[in-house]
């Protein structure tokens, strides 16, 4: 089942990566994270992916400061290991602050019913490209993307969903 706008955020394992070199992971359940917090949580197909790496990835990056004067923490899921994404915060200029969530077993896309089948380009179960806006831990708005596309998980977007 798909999570929807009102639903709660699964208490499934996430893996936040640290974006220096060597830097420490944390392990925590997403739900505990995300209560008492404001969160967009957006996923992209794969790190060093082309648009996930010229467009999806960077619009967060450069309107990192204007979701944080909203008060709301940013972390962008990837099922790669974390390596891979700590490889590719480190490639794309991540700010301090933003999470980077190695879903390496696709764990949190599954309990989201946002998983695919890209098998077809040689990669396995990824996430859909999507983004979603919670308010301790309750979904408050989910943008899913068609196949192929990039406009409504955007950054700019997912801001006009937070007062």
């Amino acid at each position: 089942m798909t999570i929807s706008v009102g639903d709660t955020l699964p208490a499934t394992r996430v893996e936040f990566v640290g974006n220096a070199p060597g830097a420490a992971t944390e392990v925590t359940e997403l739900g505990e994270f995300a209560a008492g917090r404001k969160l967009v949580l957006f996923t992209v197909p794969g790190a060093f992916t082309p648009t996930c790496s010229e467009q999806h990835l960077p619009g967060y990056v450069e309107h990192f400061q204007a979701f944080k004067d909203k008060g709301v923490d940013v972390a962008c899921v990837s099922v790669n290991d974390k390596f891979v994404m700590q490889a590719w915060a480190q490639s794309r200029n991540v700010p301090d602050g933003m999470r980077m969530i190695a879903d390496g077993n696709g764990d949190l896309v599954k309990a989201l019913g946002l998983d695919s089948d890209f098998s077809a380009y040689g990669m396995g179960t990824r996430g859909k490209r999507f983004a979603l806006y919670a308010e301790n831990g309750v979904v408050r708005a989910l943008e899913v993307e068609a196949p192929g596309e990039m406009r409504v998980s955007s950054a700019e977007n997912m801001l006009t969903h937070i007062s």
